[in-house]
């Protein structure tokens, strides 16, 4: 078996049915494709089980997140590689076998990633630099939104200008070495997973894949862009279904992230600041409530404020629904 897929999937049941569709479209290549079902009750595995008998399906009773229900499938997975993919996305032309081969041609590669494409053909962003602290405060932040174009948020996309001639290429159309890449399409060996471990759980969902290069890189393998290789991503179709829990979890498992490597002072530190952020926001939604302007929008937005102060970005993300 050349090629194991893993599907994490939550109550996107139309969408899963069009990447499972997309899959088998492409051309030949020994794959197979496993489905793990995160307690959807959306009709996802009734749908799988009748259009696609072919696929191996893990059908559980909890959402179990994205890293841990990926480890599930890894589990039951035969394949020289190991192909995480969200279901909302699909593969486009040969994506799937032209990775192959690229793995196949350049051994001290331990994982790939295709170019990521919106469903009106535009570039979705997927290459990253690994975080600093200052891309902690920076970055997915208030203050982030306060300064869209901020250096610090430029750099970790990948975006700013390269420093020297012999920078990796910004260019998105070219293959290139990166730091990380979106867990959304994530092609890895099977002998860098054995050396590296699996995806770490105390990430329920978000940085998940960042951690996972970050191993990689560390172990001496490279991390690849390859954007000949392209899969469309319709991007946050399960997570937007839970607002305030997607906001929750995000910033709790960037307070994980830094924790890890940073130590527990600045992760703390970011936390804190994370939540005085989200107190700004909701007294400034308050105010705009108060006045009228869009009450319906600002009572969603107070609500979800008010949901991720009540945290306290503390839950234990592995638990979560």
């Amino acid at each position: 078996m050349d090629l194991s897929i893993i599907i994490v999937n939550w109550n996107v049941c139309d969408l899963l049915q069009r990447c499972l569709l997309s899959i088998s479209h492409q051309r030949p290549t020994p794959l197979e494709v496993i489905v793990v079902d995160s307690a959807s009750s959306d009709g996802s595995v009734k749908m799988v089980q009748r259009e696609f008998p072919q696929v191996k399906l893990v059908a559980h009773t909890q959402n179990l997140g994205y890293a841990r229900g990926n480890n599930l499938g890894m589990e039951h997975a035969t394949g020289r590689y190991l192909m995480i993919l969200n279901p909302d996305t699909e593969a486009v032309g040969d994506a799937l076998a032209t990775m192959v081969r690229y793995l196949d041609t350049h051994p001290e590669v331990g994982a790939i990633g295709p170019q990521l494409r919106h469903p009106d053909g535009t570039l979705q962003s997927s290459r990253r630099r690994f975080p600093t602290l200052s891309t902690a405060f920076w970055e997915s932040t208030l203050l982030h939104q306060w300064f869209p174009n901020n250096r610090y948020a430029r750099r970790y996309h990948m975006v700013d200008e390269p420093a020297e001639a012999s920078a990796p290429s910004r260019d998105e159309e070219k293959p290139q070495a990166v730091d990380w890449l979106v867990g959304a399409a994530l092609m890895i060996r099977r002998a860098t997973w054995r050396q590296v471990g699996p995806l770490d759980q105390d990430f329920f969902m978000y940085f998940e894949e960042l951690d996972w290069c970050r191993r990689c890189q560390a172990a001496g393998w490279q991390i690849r862009y390859l954007p000949t290789a392209r899969i469309i991503h319709h991007e946050g179709k399960s997570s937007e279904q839970v607002v305030a829990a997607r906001a929750t979890r995000f910033q709790c498992s960037k307070i994980r992230y830094f924790t890890k490597y940073h130590g527990l002072i600045w992760g703390q530190t970011i936390r804190l600041f994370l939540l005085a952020t989200y107190g700004v926001q909701l007294v400034e939604e308050s105010l705009k409530w108060l006045t009228g302007h869009q009450s319906a929008l600002r009572s969603q937005r107070i609500s979800a404020y008010w949901q991720v102060l009540r945290s306290r970005l503390t839950i234990d993300t592995r638990q979560a629904g």
